[in-house]
């Protein structure tokens, strides 16, 4: 939940501001199919029960639309060693990124996925050392 932490390991984030205790203002660049753009706009941490779970809400714009973002995200430990990162999230979208289709939208969802939890792991990694 740490603020720097948050901008490294979530894809495309270029600046993360504190603006209040779990309100940050938030800039994205993010390339969908053939489409890129800055996002701007807020991320917030809700629903706070550290260190198991937490909501991140996100409301960005852009030229080419906007998008708001509710995704839970909870940790389970395993083990002394190992812990089990779930998540569950809802997306809506509007102006071109709306008409941008399932199959690319889906497809991009997969690699932001990817990219984030490859992110996590190696700052986990170069946290250890």
């Amino acid at each position: 939940m740490d603020p720097d932490t948050l901008a490294r390991v979530v894809p495309g984030v270029s600046s993360l501001e504190k603006l209040s205790e779990n309100v940050f203002k938030s800039i994205l660049q993010v390339k969908i199919g053939p489409v890129g753009g800055s996002f701007s706009g807020n991320l917030q941490l809700e629903d706070l029960s550290a260190p198991n779970s937490f909501t991140l809400r996100a409301q960005q714009n852009s030229k080419i639309g906007n998008a708001n973002a509710d995704v839970k995200i909870r940790l389970e430990p395993v083990g002394d060693i190992e812990t089990t990162v779930t998540f569950d999230g809802d997306v809506k979208i509007s102006g071109m990124l709306a008409g941008m289709g399932q199959r690319v939208l889906g497809g991009v969802a997969n690699t932001l996925t990817s990219q984030f939890f490859s992110n996590l792991e190696r700052e986990i990694r170069n946290n250890e050392n």
